[in-house]
């Protein structure tokens, strides 16, 4: 997985938009960052999932998705490490992310 497919399946999802925060992209829905990339350094992406969902993402690709440390993490906010990633299980994490940030109205 690249950074350009992460980019790419992101914005894929309805009324995704890129931006900034912090100083790397991050992708938003009804102006809610559900994704991101670059944190905490080039080749990683991130998720915002519930606690419960990050539990399951490590839990079946644990070389790929891992918790981010501290507070957020334990909220379920998730590394992606991108060079063991496939298209698959970030296509479903991104979609996942995606359902928990968007307004009602989309969903």
């Amino acid at each position: 997985m690249t950074a350009t497919e992460f980019r790419r399946m992101a914005l894929g999802l309805p009324e995704a938009v890129e931006a900034a925060h912090m100083g790397h992209p991050d992708f938003r829905v009804g102006g809610k960052v559900f994704a991101s990339l670059s944190y905490p350094r080039t080749g990683f992406g991130m998720v915002a999932l519930t606690a419960e969902q990050q539990e399951l993402f490590v839990r079946t690709e644990p070389k790929t998705f891992t918790p981010v440390p501290g507070g957020c993490g334990r909220k379920g906010i998730t590394h992606v490490l991108l060079r063991t990633a496939t298209k698959a299980a970030v296509r479903e994490a991104l979609k996942t992310a995606w359902r928990n940030r968007a307004p009602g109205r989309i969903t």
